[in-house]
Parts: structure tokens; C-alpha cells; sequence
């Protein structure tokens, strides 16, 4: 009789159980000591081993021959719990039978002993929804029970539990499973299966689990239905997903205002076997990744990507200003709101949803009034900056990339704007730029390769913002930062940021090297 995964690879001991060694430990140190609590409460979310949790311990505190905590197996107290005939160990889904009635029954065998085990155990699967008056009937039971009775309530929702029956357990929280471990046991299940399983797809099928092993392994079985090889390309097909290239064209798409590509890929969603509700939430969960890349500088310790999935949201992420994305991410989940609301409509709202973020004049909110200041402000900063040229060689400066507005060029001709220089002797403060995550984004909509360089040098800033140093210990980073297009674009991007006024001096130094020799000084006016 064919039997699913997530049963036949169930744990049957504390240690098969993956990802929750902080309640493992403990339970097999009370097991293996005798000190056995009268009530337990499991929380946490689903397919986290809370029941499986729950069976284990049911066996441990039965077993003929526990070994160090753990239940042997073997014996028949360990078969008949595995079995589900043993008739001292009662499991109750408390969704079902949530009435007092069902509670008045078990406070009324609570008195008999055992029939066959050491200890009756009762296992109330889902136990917060349980009636007001269920909950009441329980109380006095769960407090004072006979010594041969163990209680383990398990439930997804601590929130609804009353505290009065919370104070009277001892309460163990499962956490979400991590990815990597979730990755782990899929490879040893298709090993055990003969299923050929590509890591890609076990983290992508890891990712949609969200911390919950069953629905791991029941995706998992979902897409190696017919002893198929399990490759990235037949997940994201099975479960109706998004590639990460095609978050990040669509993405892009929305930073430049490209109406056109985006109603054909949302035409394309539509038309293949992805839900565009799925897709949606694909959207805003990326959205939420380059808010992460935004202000983490490791973003590995808040998502799980690969390297090529980290090198595509950094790219992304710096086409986006801060108050962009808050607006983007406000439409995002109305729009969502409202394909629950109207789900014949899902299209329509979308495509709504597009032209709004392309062109925040469309939205009269407050987010897309603070996107559109935002705009103003650069091209305010870019007429400011207008009279900028290099005095080796004056000539058309950079033009400026922004999600949603292309600053005009500066024309060739344009006169050079001569500004005393500081006295030699004068002596200036300097101190270091603190944050140069704006000014790095900046950098990636004018000059990537300069952003590049600029990455890692030390920026050291005037007191009264007209003098810039920057420290590289890279020959090569400083002869590329003195080059005429990146004095002009860094002297943009920090015009922009309002680190410095239009007519900064600009100092580019080899760190290691500071003789006269090694160090290239170009002012930039």
C-alpha cells in the first residue's frame, strides 16, 4: 500500500526530528531523568514537528528500553503507539471536537488508570479551538492531574489560547525550519527514492515551504510525481512561479516606465498556468529583497539566494530610491487587496497597478506625492550642479538615470564656471562620510563602473562641503575615479545626495602610496 512521503519519512526518535534541536534536547533529558511534566504545550507554525514531537515523546515515556531519552522501537509499547492501537494514547484534533462535552469525557476516564502502558498520554491536536467552555472544563484537570496522565496540547495560534491554560503547561515554541536543513532532508529522501534532484530546485521547493518540513516533502513529492528528474525548470512550471530573471525584468521594467514590456509580461503570466495572484505576491516579496539589499550591507543573514540571485537584486536595487520603492510597495499591496476583494478582475487591477507605479501623476496618495518630491528634488539638485566641468578637457557631463526621469544633458558648450581656489596654507576639517549607501545608489543609476570603484575607497568630506578626498589603496580604482566622466559622475551623485554643493573639490589618493609620485589630485570645480 502506497504510503506519502512526509508519513514514510516521518521521525520516529528525537533525533530524526530536523531543525528543532533547542526542544529535542530537553525533552530527551526529561525522558531519560524521569522528570516528566504533567502538561506540555507545543506552539508554532505548521509542518514544524509539533505532533511528530508529541508521538516521540508518547513513546519515550512508555518504552520498555528507553536509550539515553530516546524510544527504542522495538518494544510493544513503541509498536502499538506507532501502530495507533495503543489504547492509552489518545489523540484529539480539537478542531472537530471542540465542545465540552469531548473535554467532560476526558476529565472522566482521566481517573482510571492505564489499560496498557506506564502512562496515559492525551494529545489535543489544534487544542485553541477549543470553546470558551471547553476551555473551562479543561482547567482544573490540566492542573492537577493523576501522576500517570501527561497532557500535550499542540496549536498554531498561541494568541488564542487563554493564559490560564498557558501558566499551567510548559510551553516549547518550534521555530521555522531553515532552509538550508529543509534542502538537506529533501537530497536524503530522493537519494532514499532513487529521484534525481537538483540543489536549485530543492531550495526553490525549500523556499515555498516556508519553514514547514510536510509541505517540503509534499511539494517535493508533487513534482517528482512519476519518477520525473527535479530540476529548477519543471518546479517553477509544477508550482506556477516566477523565475528570479523574470522578477528582475519586470522590476526594471517599472523603474524605467516601460509600460509596453510590462503588458506583455503580465499578458504572459496570464496566459501560462501561473495564478497572477501567485505571481503578485512573487512580486512584493522581491520588492521586500531589495528593500533588504537597500539598507543591509549582508543581506545573507535576511534571505536565502545564491550568489546569482544576490548579483541580480543588487543590480536591481540600485535602480530604485527609497522613496520609490515605499510607493511601489504601497500599490503593490493594494492591488492585492484588491484581486481578493475582485478576483475576476485580477488582470485589470494589475495592469492598473503598473501604470500607477510607472507614473506616480497617476496617484494622488501621499506615497506617490513623496515619490514625485523626490524627482523634483533630483532634478532641483541636477540645475544646481548644471554649471559642473572638468577644466582638462570641458565637455557634455553624464546624463543621469533615475527610475523615472531622465535629467537633460549638459550641453558641450556650456561656459566653465571658475571658482577661486582655497589657499594652500588654509587648513580644512575633514570628516568621513558615515553612510555612503545613498550616494552608492546614485552612483548605479549615473556610472556603474565608477560605483564600482567607489565602493570600497574612504570618502572624507569639508566642513563647509566644498572639498571632497577620497582614499583608495587600488592603483588602478584611482586612475579610473579620475577620469573626466567619474569626477563628473561622482560630483553629480553627491550633489544629489546633498553631501556637497555643485562646485566641490574633488581629491582622488592612493592610500598606501603617498608620495608625489604615486598620488593623482584632480579639482573639480
Amino acid at each position: 500500500m502506497y504510503q506519502a512521503l512526509y508519513r514514510k519519512y516521518r521521525p520516529t526518535v528525537f533525533s530524526d526530528v530536523c531543525g528543532q534541536e533547542h526542544i529535542t534536547s530537553v525533552l530527551r533529558y526529561e525522558t531519560e531523568s524521569g522528570r516528566i511534566s504533567h502538561a506540555y504545550l507545543f506552539c508554532g507554525s505548521r509542518g514544524t514537528g509539533k505532533t511528530t514531537c508529541a508521538k516521540i515523546l508518547a513513546k519515550a515515556v512508555n518504552c520498555e528500553n528507553p536509550k539515553n531519552g530516546e524510544p527504542c522501537g522495538q518494544c510493544e509499547a513503541c509498536r502499538a503507539i506507532d501502530a495507533g492501537s495503543a489504547p492509552d494514547v489518545l489523540e484529539m484534533d480539537a478542531a472537530s471536537n471542540n465542545g465540552v462535552d469531548y473535554i467532560r469525557d476526558i476529565r472522566d476516564t482521566v481517573a482510571y488508570t492505564p489499560a496498557m502502558l506506564k502512562k496515559r498520554v492525551y494529545i489535543i491536536d489544534e487544542v485553541h479551538m477549543l470553546s470558551t467552555s471547553a476551555f473551562n472544563a479543561l482547567l482544573k484537570t490540566l492542573e492537577e492531574p493523576p501522576e500517570y496522565v501527561v497532557f500535550i496540547l499542540a496549536t498554531t495560534e498561541l494568541h488564542k489560547l487563554p493564559a490560564t491554560i498557558i501558566s499551567r503547561c510548559q510551553r516549547f515554541d518550534f521555530r521555522r525550519i531553515p532552509l538550508q536543513v529543509l534542502s538537506d532532508r529533501l537530497a536524503y529522501i530522493a537519494e532514499q527514492e532513487n529521484i534525481r534532484l537538483d540543489p536549485a530546485a530543492a531550495q526553490q521547493i525549500a523556499r515555498q515551504a516556508q519553514g514547514g518540513m510536510r509541505d517540503a516533502i509534499s511539494l517535493f513529492e508533487l513534482c517528482g510525481g512519476g519518477g520525473a528528474d527535479v530540476t529548477l525548470t519543471r518546479v517553477e512550471e509544477i508550482l506556477g512561479l516566477s523565475s528570479y530573471d523574470f522578477l528582475r525584468s519586470v522590476a526594471l521594467s517599472l523603474a524605467k516606465g516601460d509600460m509596453q514590456s510590462l503588458f506583455g509580461m503580465i499578458d504572459s503570466v496570464c496566459t501560462s498556468s501561473k495564478d497572477l495572484s501567485v505571481f503578485w505576491q512573487e512580486l512584493t516579496a522581491f520588492y521586500r529583497d531589495i528593500m533588504v539589499d537597500k539598507y543591509c550591507t549582508d543581506t545573507s543573514a535576511y534571505l536565502d539566494l545564491t550568489e546569482q540571485e544576490s548579483a541580480i537584486l543588487h543590480d536591481v536595487s540600485s535602480q530604485f530610491s527609497i522613496r520609490m520603492l515605499m510607493y511601489h510597495c504601497s500599490v503593490l499591496d493594494s492591488a492585492m487587496t484588491a484581486m481578493q476583494r475582485s478576483p475576476h478582475m485580477k488582470r485589470t487591477i494589475a495592469e492598473f497597478a503598473c501604470m500607477r507605479m510607472c507614473d506616480p501623476r497617476l496617484d494622488s496618495s501621499n506615497e506617490a506625492l513623496s515619490a514625485r518630491i523626490a524627482q523634483l528634488e533630483d532634478r532641483l539638485a541636477m540645475v544646481e550642479i548644471g554649471g559642473i566641468s572638468v577644466p582638462e578637457k570641458p565637455a557634455a557631463a553624464v546624463p543621469v538615470s533615475s527610475p523615472a526621469v531622465q535629467a537633460e544633458p549638459i550641453p558641450a558648450t556650456q561656459p566653465k564656471q571658475e571658482i577661486p581656489q582655497p589657499p594652500e596654507t588654509e587648513e580644512m576639517e575633514f570628516d568621513p562620510l558615515p553612510d555612503v549607501s545613498e550616494l552608492l545608489e546614485k552612483m548605479g543609476q549615473i556610472d556603474k563602473q565608477a560605483q564600482s570603484f567607489l565602493s570600497d575607497a574612504e570618502i572624507l568630506v569639508s566642513a563647509d562641503g566644498k572639498q571632497v578626498r577620497i582614499f583608495t589603496d587600488n592603483a588602478f580604482a584611482v586612475m579610473m575615479l579620475s577620469k573626466d566622466s567619474s569626477r563628473n559622475a561622482i560630483a553629480r551623485a553627491m550633489a544629489l545626495c546633498r553631501i556637497t554643493t555643485g562646485q566641490a573639490a574633488i581629491t582622488v589618493r592612493e592610500t598606501q602610496k603617498k608620495s608625489a609620485a604615486n598620488t593623482v589630485e584632480s579639482e573639480l570645480y
